[in-house]
Protein backbone atom coordinates (compact mmCIF):
# COMPACT_ATOMS: atom_id res chain seq x y z
CA UNK A 1 0.00 0.00 0.00
CA UNK A 2 1.38 3.34 -1.04
CA UNK A 3 0.83 6.05 1.60
CA UNK A 4 1.88 9.66 1.45
CA UNK A 5 2.26 11.88 4.48
CA UNK A 6 0.88 14.87 2.58
CA UNK A 7 -2.41 12.97 2.16
CA UNK A 8 -3.03 12.66 5.91
CA UNK A 9 -6.64 13.49 6.70
CA UNK A 10 -7.71 13.34 3.05
CA UNK A 11 -10.29 10.86 1.81
CA UNK A 12 -9.86 11.62 -1.89
CA UNK A 13 -7.07 13.44 -3.70
CA UNK A 14 -6.53 14.26 -7.36
CA UNK A 15 -3.08 15.45 -8.43
CA UNK A 16 -2.79 17.08 -11.86
CA UNK A 17 -5.17 14.54 -13.41
CA UNK A 18 -5.46 14.64 -17.18
CA UNK A 19 -7.57 12.70 -19.65
CA UNK A 20 -7.34 12.88 -23.42
CA UNK A 21 -9.37 11.20 -26.14
CA UNK A 22 -7.07 11.21 -29.11
CA UNK A 23 -5.80 14.77 -29.47
CA UNK A 24 -8.67 16.22 -27.45
CA UNK A 25 -7.87 16.90 -23.80
CA UNK A 26 -11.04 16.70 -21.68
CA UNK A 27 -9.54 16.90 -18.19
CA UNK A 28 -6.68 19.39 -18.14
CA UNK A 29 -4.70 19.08 -14.95
CA UNK A 30 -7.49 18.79 -12.36
CA UNK A 31 -6.36 18.83 -8.73
CA UNK A 32 -8.63 18.35 -5.73
CA UNK A 33 -8.18 17.43 -2.05
CA UNK A 34 -11.32 16.28 -0.24
CA UNK A 35 -11.10 15.90 3.53
CA UNK A 36 -12.45 12.87 5.38
CA UNK A 37 -16.10 13.40 6.34
CA UNK A 38 -16.49 16.37 4.00
CA UNK A 39 -19.41 16.93 1.61
CA UNK A 40 -18.27 18.38 -1.72
CA UNK A 41 -20.40 19.39 -4.70
CA UNK A 42 -18.82 19.32 -8.16
CA UNK A 43 -20.44 21.87 -10.46
CA UNK A 44 -19.76 23.28 -13.91
CA UNK A 45 -21.31 23.85 -17.32
CA UNK A 46 -22.32 21.01 -19.62
CA UNK A 47 -19.22 19.55 -21.26
CA UNK A 48 -16.94 20.65 -18.43
CA UNK A 49 -15.81 17.05 -17.82
CA UNK A 50 -17.72 16.24 -14.62
CA UNK A 51 -18.84 12.76 -15.70
CA UNK A 52 -15.41 12.03 -17.13
CA UNK A 53 -13.83 12.99 -13.82
CA UNK A 54 -16.20 10.63 -11.98
CA UNK A 55 -15.28 7.86 -14.42
CA UNK A 56 -11.57 8.44 -13.76
CA UNK A 57 -12.02 8.40 -9.99
CA UNK A 58 -14.11 5.21 -10.02
CA UNK A 59 -11.80 3.42 -12.46
CA UNK A 60 -14.20 3.20 -15.39
CA UNK A 61 -11.66 5.14 -17.46
CA UNK A 62 -7.86 5.20 -17.16
CA UNK A 63 -6.15 8.53 -16.54
CA UNK A 64 -3.81 9.82 -19.24
CA UNK A 65 -1.54 11.21 -16.54
CA UNK A 66 -1.66 12.33 -12.93
CA UNK A 67 -2.53 10.59 -9.67
CA UNK A 68 -5.74 9.70 -7.81
CA UNK A 69 -5.51 8.69 -4.15
CA UNK A 70 -8.21 7.14 -1.97
CA UNK A 71 -7.50 7.37 1.76
CA UNK A 72 -3.85 7.98 0.90
CA UNK A 73 -3.56 4.99 -1.45
CA UNK A 74 -3.02 5.36 -5.19
CA UNK A 75 -5.99 3.92 -7.10
CA UNK A 76 -5.43 5.19 -10.66
CA UNK A 77 -4.98 2.22 -12.97
CA UNK A 78 -6.99 -0.12 -10.75
CA UNK A 79 -10.21 -1.86 -11.79
CA UNK A 80 -13.58 -0.45 -10.61
CA UNK A 81 -14.31 -3.46 -8.40
CA UNK A 82 -10.88 -3.15 -6.79
CA UNK A 83 -11.47 0.55 -6.07
CA UNK A 84 -14.91 -0.29 -4.67
CA UNK A 85 -13.41 -2.82 -2.26
CA UNK A 86 -11.04 -0.12 -1.02
CA UNK A 87 -13.97 1.97 0.15
CA UNK A 88 -15.34 3.98 -2.79
CA UNK A 89 -18.95 3.60 -3.91
CA UNK A 90 -20.60 5.34 -6.85
CA UNK A 91 -24.10 5.90 -8.21
CA UNK A 92 -24.89 6.64 -11.86
CA UNK A 93 -27.13 9.03 -13.83
CA UNK A 94 -28.75 6.03 -15.53
CA UNK A 95 -30.51 3.52 -13.29
CA UNK A 96 -28.46 0.43 -12.40
CA UNK A 97 -31.26 -1.41 -10.58
CA UNK A 98 -32.80 -4.85 -11.21
CA UNK A 99 -36.38 -3.87 -12.17
CA UNK A 100 -37.92 -7.32 -11.65
CA UNK A 101 -36.51 -7.78 -8.16
CA UNK A 102 -37.97 -6.26 -5.01
CA UNK A 103 -36.51 -3.27 -3.18
CA UNK A 104 -35.09 -5.55 -0.49
CA UNK A 105 -33.59 -7.97 -3.02
CA UNK A 106 -31.80 -5.14 -4.85
CA UNK A 107 -30.19 -3.96 -1.62
CA UNK A 108 -29.30 -7.51 -0.62
CA UNK A 109 -27.52 -8.08 -3.94
CA UNK A 110 -25.30 -5.07 -3.21
CA UNK A 111 -24.61 -6.23 0.34
CA UNK A 112 -23.74 -9.75 -0.82
CA UNK A 113 -20.93 -8.53 -3.07
CA UNK A 114 -19.60 -6.10 -0.50
CA UNK A 115 -19.36 -8.87 2.10
CA UNK A 116 -17.54 -11.20 -0.27
CA UNK A 117 -20.53 -13.54 -0.62
CA UNK A 118 -21.38 -15.18 -3.92
CA UNK A 119 -24.53 -16.86 -5.20
CA UNK A 120 -24.38 -20.64 -4.69
CA UNK A 121 -27.13 -23.15 -5.40
CA UNK A 122 -26.54 -25.01 -2.11
CA UNK A 123 -26.95 -21.98 0.15
CA UNK A 124 -30.25 -20.19 0.75
CA UNK A 125 -30.01 -16.39 0.91
CA UNK A 126 -32.41 -16.39 3.84
CA UNK A 127 -29.70 -18.17 5.88
CA UNK A 128 -27.25 -15.30 5.47
CA UNK A 129 -28.14 -13.48 8.67
CA UNK A 130 -25.50 -10.73 8.48
CA UNK A 131 -26.39 -9.94 4.86
CA UNK A 132 -30.11 -9.74 5.56
CA UNK A 133 -29.56 -7.64 8.67
CA UNK A 134 -27.43 -5.12 6.79
CA UNK A 135 -30.00 -4.97 3.97
CA UNK A 136 -32.77 -4.23 6.50
CA UNK A 137 -30.67 -1.43 8.03
CA UNK A 138 -30.15 0.20 4.63
CA UNK A 139 -33.86 -0.17 3.89
CA UNK A 140 -34.64 1.94 6.96
CA UNK A 141 -31.93 4.49 6.14
CA UNK A 142 -33.41 5.25 2.71
CA UNK A 143 -36.98 5.30 4.10
CA UNK A 144 -38.33 2.52 1.90
CA UNK A 145 -39.40 0.09 4.60
CA UNK A 146 -43.03 0.25 3.44
CA UNK A 147 -41.89 -0.71 -0.08
CA UNK A 148 -39.67 -3.56 1.09
CA UNK A 149 -41.31 -6.27 -1.06
CA UNK A 150 -42.38 -4.04 -3.94
CA UNK A 151 -40.96 -4.67 -7.39
CA UNK A 152 -38.58 -1.90 -8.45
CA UNK A 153 -40.58 -1.41 -11.66
CA UNK A 154 -43.53 -0.21 -9.54
CA UNK A 155 -41.60 2.46 -7.62
CA UNK A 156 -41.95 6.17 -8.33
CA UNK A 157 -38.99 7.96 -9.88
CA UNK A 158 -37.95 9.51 -6.55
CA UNK A 159 -38.20 6.12 -4.83
CA UNK A 160 -35.98 4.54 -7.47
CA UNK A 161 -33.39 7.29 -6.94
CA UNK A 162 -33.53 6.65 -3.19
CA UNK A 163 -33.01 2.94 -3.83
CA UNK A 164 -30.01 3.72 -6.03
CA UNK A 165 -28.48 5.60 -3.11
CA UNK A 166 -29.27 2.62 -0.88
CA UNK A 167 -27.51 0.24 -3.28
CA UNK A 168 -24.55 2.64 -3.38
CA UNK A 169 -24.12 2.81 0.40
CA UNK A 170 -24.99 -0.85 1.06
CA UNK A 171 -21.37 -1.90 0.83
CA UNK A 172 -20.32 0.41 3.66
CA UNK A 173 -17.86 2.47 1.59
CA UNK A 174 -16.51 5.58 3.30
CA UNK A 175 -16.28 7.68 0.13
CA UNK A 176 -19.53 8.11 -1.80
CA UNK A 177 -19.86 9.51 -5.34
CA UNK A 178 -23.38 10.55 -6.37
CA UNK A 179 -24.00 11.58 -9.97
CA UNK A 180 -26.87 14.11 -10.21
CA UNK A 181 -28.94 12.42 -7.47
CA UNK A 182 -31.85 14.92 -7.55
CA UNK A 183 -32.18 15.28 -11.33
CA UNK A 184 -35.81 15.20 -12.46
CA UNK A 185 -37.33 15.62 -9.00
CA UNK A 186 -39.93 18.12 -7.85
CA UNK A 187 -39.04 20.72 -5.20
CA UNK A 188 -40.66 18.72 -2.38
CA UNK A 189 -39.03 15.48 -3.53
CA UNK A 190 -35.67 17.24 -3.75
CA UNK A 191 -35.97 18.67 -0.23
CA UNK A 192 -36.79 15.24 1.22
CA UNK A 193 -34.03 13.62 -0.80
CA UNK A 194 -31.39 16.08 0.40
CA UNK A 195 -32.35 15.38 4.01
CA UNK A 196 -32.00 11.66 3.33
CA UNK A 197 -28.58 12.12 1.70
CA UNK A 198 -27.40 14.09 4.72
CA UNK A 199 -28.45 11.27 7.02
CA UNK A 200 -27.05 8.33 5.04
CA UNK A 201 -23.69 10.04 4.42
CA UNK A 202 -23.21 11.16 8.03
CA UNK A 203 -19.59 10.44 8.94
CA UNK A 204 -18.73 9.57 5.33
CA UNK A 205 -17.10 11.59 2.56
CA UNK A 206 -19.42 12.73 -0.22
CA UNK A 207 -18.58 14.00 -3.71
CA UNK A 208 -21.66 14.77 -5.78
CA UNK A 209 -22.28 16.21 -9.23
CA UNK A 210 -25.29 18.49 -9.01
CA UNK A 211 -26.94 21.16 -11.18
CA UNK A 212 -29.56 22.38 -8.69
CA UNK A 213 -27.88 25.33 -6.98
CA UNK A 214 -30.32 25.11 -4.08
CA UNK A 215 -29.10 21.59 -3.40
CA UNK A 216 -25.47 22.59 -3.88
CA UNK A 217 -25.53 25.52 -1.47
CA UNK A 218 -27.69 23.65 1.03
CA UNK A 219 -25.74 20.40 1.11
CA UNK A 220 -22.06 21.05 0.38
CA UNK A 221 -19.35 22.02 2.86
CA UNK A 222 -17.23 23.04 -0.13
CA UNK A 223 -17.85 23.44 -3.83
CA UNK A 224 -15.48 22.51 -6.65
CA UNK A 225 -16.08 24.35 -9.93
CA UNK A 226 -14.95 22.52 -13.06
CA UNK A 227 -14.70 24.52 -16.29
CA UNK A 228 -13.16 23.11 -19.48
CA UNK A 229 -11.54 20.28 -17.55
CA UNK A 230 -9.93 22.47 -14.89
CA UNK A 231 -10.89 23.11 -11.27
CA UNK A 232 -11.03 26.90 -11.24
CA UNK A 233 -12.28 27.20 -7.66
CA UNK A 234 -12.61 24.97 -4.60
CA UNK A 235 -13.96 26.76 -1.55
CA UNK A 236 -16.90 27.24 0.81
CA UNK A 237 -20.33 28.00 -0.75
CA UNK A 238 -20.10 31.62 0.40
CA UNK A 239 -16.69 32.18 -1.18
CA UNK A 240 -17.61 30.40 -4.39
CA UNK A 241 -20.76 32.49 -4.71
CA UNK A 242 -18.64 35.64 -4.40
CA UNK A 243 -15.83 34.46 -6.70
CA UNK A 244 -15.72 36.73 -9.74
CA UNK A 245 -14.03 34.15 -11.93
CA UNK A 246 -16.72 31.60 -11.11
CA UNK A 247 -19.46 34.13 -11.79
CA UNK A 248 -17.97 34.96 -15.15
CA UNK A 249 -17.37 31.36 -16.17
CA UNK A 250 -20.52 29.70 -14.89
CA UNK A 251 -22.37 30.65 -11.74
CA UNK A 252 -23.75 34.02 -12.76
CA UNK A 253 -25.77 32.69 -15.68
CA UNK A 254 -26.95 29.63 -13.73
CA UNK A 255 -28.20 31.69 -10.79
CA UNK A 256 -29.94 34.08 -13.17
CA UNK A 257 -31.69 31.17 -14.90
CA UNK A 258 -32.68 29.71 -11.53
CA UNK A 259 -34.11 33.01 -10.30
CA UNK A 260 -36.00 33.52 -13.57
CA UNK A 261 -37.50 30.03 -13.32
CA UNK A 262 -38.63 30.65 -9.75
CA UNK A 263 -40.22 33.92 -10.82
CA UNK A 264 -42.00 32.19 -13.67
CA UNK A 265 -40.23 34.20 -16.36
Amino acid sequence: MTQTTSSAGLALELRDVRKSFGKTEIIRGASLAVKQGERVALIGPNGAGKSTLFNLISGRMPVSSGEILLNGEAIHGKKPYDINRRGLARSFQVSNLFPRLSVFENIRCAVLWSMGQRYTFWRFLTDLTAVNQRAEEVLDMIRLRRKRDTSVSLLTYAEQRALEVGVTIAGGGNVILLDEPTAGMSKSETANFVRMIREVTEGKTLLTVEHDMGVVFGLADRIAVLVYGEVIAFDTPENVRANERVKEAYLGSVLAESQAAEAGV
